[in-house]
């Protein structure tokens, strides 16, 4: 297998971001386990995984803080694999990628499910982005900026 290239520290959050969940099999590793999937064995089941792949993705969605091990709820000599708030965090990602699939899609009517409020059973509103004083944002309407660093000795610089 080729080893891929490590986003891990560069300066784009959005590389270091796919560097942690980039790969399609940790994404639906993430949705099985926002749908309360906990289990090695349910993983595999459900995404029909090889083992060894599935065992690999679980390590290091362990590894990256994104999923934890837990002894197995039911006693068993099983563990399971929750979600950490990081985990949990990637859920606006999974979201926005099923909004742009349902738009885009060439054939949206094959897409089996609506996302909906469970307590009034509606269907959620396309996520959308807004400035910090209410105006809804486009691509154009923004810039990236330097973060500003702080130096030894307490002075702020661009």
């Amino acid at each position: 297998m080729v080893k891929r290239t490590s986003f891990e520290h560069d300066d784009c959050p959005i590389a270091r971001s796919l560097d942690a969940i980039g790969d399609w099999w940790s994404m639906l590793i993430i949705r099985e386990a926002l749908f309360g999937i906990s289990r090695f064995s349910e993983f595999q089941k459900r995404l029909g995984l090889a083992k060894n792949i599935l065992t690999v993705r679980l390590r290091a969605l362990v590894d990256q803080g994104i999923l934890k091990t837990a002894p197995a709820s039911d006693g068993s000599a099983y563990q399971e694999y929750l979600l950490t708030l990081k985990g949990r965090g990637v859920f606006p990602i999974l979201v926005a990628l099923r909004q742009w699939s349902e738009e885009f899609d060439e054939h949206p009517e094959e897409i089996a499910t609506i996302l909906v409020d469970k307590e009034k059973g509606k269907p959620v509103r396309k996520l959308e982005l807004y400035s910090q004083d209410g105006r809804l944002l486009s691509a154009g309407d923004t810039a990236l900026k330097p973060r500003a660093v702080v130096k030894q000795g307490g002075r702020l610089t661009a």
